[in-house]
């Protein structure tokens, strides 16, 4: 047998000391053992000869140490029935019913709509310090405004500085602008403007417009023209710089819709002898034509709703101030469709001259003749062979390119001739004694106030010649006069800038327009954008809110 070598011998004699170690700790473990199972079976036996408890006598008095102790067993029971808001804890239905009311809530809230600032409008917010504030533009508000109208389909979306979850929740999306304040205005007298500040908790500071020559209501609703529309400015014009030079009104919804040959113009822009402002100031714009529901010869809706429409030109000339204007006025009678169709049509000229009039005989059966509103009797269409064609090949031939028709209620008599013309100037808006745009005044009543003359006297009924020549004569009356003449709105708006023009007045002011900016987010509905813009000066100030439906109510006890 080898001898063991040094390192071997080494190795061995520490493995014997460890498993000597292990049989002593082992020893150890066994004693300990034996020593707890004594202990135990001691403390049983000494258990087992002590007498059994027994219950107090209940006739007993109960010491004061019973007594503190049955109160704190009390207060504990308590406690565990109560919740951490010291409410009572539910169960069975009641928990049930509960848990069902907060699911639902928990589901509206998240399909509410909402919107948050990202870093560029955070950076605009009135919060930011004024040296460490970026202003927006006015194109920031627009494609928020247009994407809480059509979401995905808008040209350009919000997100450069907010974002908008949940659009399609929205029910209305509200703009009030508030000229003549700027933000400076609102900072220096923010106590005075309670409701804004305390609902709009978004605040911002935007460029305005004004500041770099630009036109605030311009820049906030034009929007990029289309593919086809820049196809037709470019090919017209060379390119669209070139477009925009030498078309002013480029973005005009009138000259954009209707054809305008604007190389015609010939007026050196002296007025009339007889008239103090240019009548083209009554006409309506674009804007007001959709609102007031006059036909327009609009891509789509000519297709459909005005498939029948005819324009009475082809070509117009630019309107000027001493473009010729024209009464007009129709009347209709019901006929075998359940419609009313054109049945008299008059037209008279400045000089106050028979320009056109003409019966017209309709295309289907006449049930009623409405003699009391028309003037129309059965005598009277007997011979009538004039159809509406023919009528509208006369308007087309016999008005100049740049006539502008004056009339009542016009948008009815343009839908009973079914044909389209651009420059109107309509009564019922240019003068309201009602002061409420939503309420008309009625044209026999204008005649009489500031004509001083009766119409639709009798029980013949009305006469279109007579309704048109008033019309006319209304018009040619405010000219001489001023724009604001019979109008109530636009005299009570011009007479509360005159009272709140003075320093000691617009503390008034400030809370007038407060209080009415309140009244118009009460009635925006819910959900709704609300949009407050200040836009005077160089910097204004725009406040946004979405307005939601209040949290639903739930039980108040804890599950």
């Amino acid at each position: 047998m080898k001898p063991l070598s040094s390192k071997r011998e080494i190795r061995m004699e520490k493995k014997k000391k460890k498993k000597t170690a292990l049989l002593e700790i082992a020893q150890l473990n066994a004693n300990d053992k034996d020593n707890t199972t004594a202990i135990v079976s001691e403390s049983e036996t000494v258990t087992e000869n002590m007498p059994p408890l027994q219950e107090p006598s209940p006739k007993r008095l109960r010491t004061e140490s019973e007594l503190e102790e049955n109160k704190l067993q009390q207060e504990t029971n308590d406690k565990d029935a109560l919740g951490p808001s010291k409410k009572p804890k539910l169960s069975g239905e009641e928990y049930l019913k509960l848990k069902k009311a907060l699911r639902e809530r928990s589901n509206q809230l998240r399909i509410q709509p909402r919107i948050w600032l990202r870093d560029v409008g955070t950076s605009a917010s009135l919060n930011v310090n004024v040296e460490n504030r970026v202003p927006l533009f006015l194109s920031d508000i627009q494609h928020l405004i247009m994407y809480s109208i059509i979401g995905c389909h808008a040209p350009y979306n919000p997100a450069r500085w907010c974002q908008l979850d949940k659009f399609n929740k929205l029910q209305n999306t509200c703009v009030v602008v508030v000229e003549s304040l700027s933000m400076y205005d609102y900072i220096s007298h923010e106590s005075l403007f309670p409701f804004i500040s305390s609902t709009f908790e978004i605040k911002l500071e935007f460029l305005n417009p004004e500041s770099y020559s630009g036109n605030f209501i311009q820049d906030l609703v034009m929007v990029p023209i289309t593919g086809t529309q820049m196809r037709k400015y470019v090919a017209k014009y060379g390119s669209l710089e070139e477009a925009v030079h030498k078309t002013e009104d480029l973005f005009d919804l009138v000259k954009t819709i209707f054809s305008v040959d604007n190389e015609t113009k010939s007026n050196d822009g002296k007025l009339p002898i007889q008239d103090k402002f240019p009548r083209t100031h009554l006409m309506l714009s674009g804007w007001q034509m959709v609102e007031e529901n006059f036909p327009l010869p609009i891509k789509g809706l000519m297709e459909r709703k005005y498939h029948d429409y005819k324009l009475t030109k082809d070509t117009y000339k630019d309107v000027t101030t001493s473009s010729p204007m024209f009464g007009l006025d129709c009347e209709m009678c019901m006929t075998s469709t359940g419609d009313s169709e054109l049945t008299r049509v008059s037209i008279v000229d400045e000089k106050h001259q028979t320009f056109y009039d003409t019966l017209v005989k309709p295309y289907n059966r006449i049930t009623d003749y409405l003699t009391k509103f028309s003037g129309i009797t059965p005598k009277m269409m007997r011979p009538v062979t004039t159809r509406l064609k023919d009528v509208q090949n006369d308007l087309r031939n016999m008005l100049p390119p740049d006539a502008i028709l004056v009339g009542q209620s016009l948008s009815g008599d343009l839908h009973a001739l079914k044909m389209f013309h651009p420059y109107v100037i309509d009564t019922s808006i240019i003068y309201n004694l009602t002061g409420d745009r939503s309420r008309k005044t009625k044209l026999k009543t204008l005649s009489q106030e500031f004509l001083q003359e009766s119409i639709q006297q009798g029980r013949q009924g009305h006469c279109s010649t007579e309704d048109s020549l008033a019309s006319l004569k209304l018009v040619q009356l405010k000219l001489t006069k001023h724009i604001y003449y019979g109008d109530a709105v636009m005299s009570n708006v011009q007479e509360q800038i005159r009272q709140h023009s003075g320093e000691q007045n617009k503390e008034c002011l400030y809370k007038e327009v407060d209080s009415w900016v309140k009244k118009v987010y009460e009635q925006s509905g819910m959900p709704s954008l609300n949009i407050v813009i200040f836009n005077g000066g160089s910097s204004g100030c725009c406040f946004v809110k979405v307005k939601t439906a209040k949290n639903t109510a739930v039980p108040t006890s804890e599950s």
